[in-house]
Formats: C-alpha cells, sequence, structure tokens
C-alpha cells in the first residue's frame, strides 16, 4: 500500500495516534472527507476536459533529431600524458 511496508506503516500509525489521541477519528474523518471532495472536484475536472486529444496526437511540427556532429567539439585530449618517473639510481650505477 503506497509503497510501505508493515514496519513504516506501524510507525506512521503510532506517530498519528501520539499526535492526535482521542481525536484521530474526527482527525481521520475530517481527512477522509478532503480526500473524498478532492477526487470529486478532479473527476469534474477529468469530465469537462478531454486529455486525450493532447496525450496522443502526434506533435504538429516533428523535432530534427539531433546529430552527433552537434556535440561533437572535442578536437583534442588537453590532458597531459602520464609519464613515469625515471628509475632511481641504483648502487651499481653509482659507482
Amino acid at each position: 500500500m503506497f509503497g510501505l511496508s508493515f514496519q513504516e506503516l506501524l510507525i506512521v500509525g503510532v506517530v498519528a495516534v501520539l499526535l492526535f489521541g482521542k481525536n484521530l477519528p474526527d482527525v481521520a474523518k475530517k481527512f477522509g472527507g478532503m480526500y473524498r471532495d478532492f477526487r470529486k472536484s478532479l473527476d469534474d475536472l477529468r469530465s469537462q476536459v478531454d486529455f486525450t486529444d493532447t496525450f496522443n496526437s502526434a506533435p504538429s511540427k516533428p523535432r530534427q533529431p539531433r546529430r552527433t556532429v552537434d556535440y561533437d567539439d572535442f578536437d583534442e585530449v588537453s590532458a597531459p600524458k602520464f609519464e613515469p618517473p625515471p628509475a632511481a639510481p641504483t648502487s651499481e650505477e653509482a659507482s
């Protein structure tokens, strides 16, 4: 339910009881009424406005596909190449 596990719902319930106590049934009733009114208003809006043409129709002007040439502005690598440090002289070379 709502992507919440049982433990998370239990924590939400405990917090609700701690916050509202004896008023929890009244608060839940008010919240349910507000949610019902919101859904009813949303359904009325959907019935008045037809969204199917907006989402199902093809765009009036097709977009031109982007080419890789538009993004290829890297001419050369700007980072220096790695060169290992020179080897330390050994005791044979020092003599």
